[in-house]
């Protein structure tokens, strides 16, 4: 589907509603085909967004934890952990 999708499930801690949200935002970008929304597309975009993003977090809610956690961070935390990688110690 989209690499740019990475798995939440399993994320410690549990993955944020930002992160859900941009999950949903890649999903509604890849399946409408929409990279940048115009007047004529923003409010269905957004209102796809937000209900894919309200689904994903009933489902992360109801399934059973993972044994393994996720291979790869979603791109939110890569920056967080990229930053903190970055500064300078002591």
């Amino acid at each position: 589907m989209c690499r740019n999708i990475t798995t939440l499930r399993g994320l410690e801690p549990v993955a944020t509603p930002a992160e859900i949200e941009a999950a949903a935002r890649q999903y509604v970008r890849k399946i409408s085909g929409v990279q940048k929304t115009s007047s004529a597309t923003d409010a269905v975009f957004e209102a796809a967004v937000q209900e894919i993003a309200h689904i994903t977090t009933h489902l992360l809610a109801e399934l059973p934890p993972r044994k393994q956690p996720p291979r790869t961070l979603p791109p939110l935390r890569r920056i967080t952990v990229k930053r903190a990688a970055d500064s300078p110690v002591g």
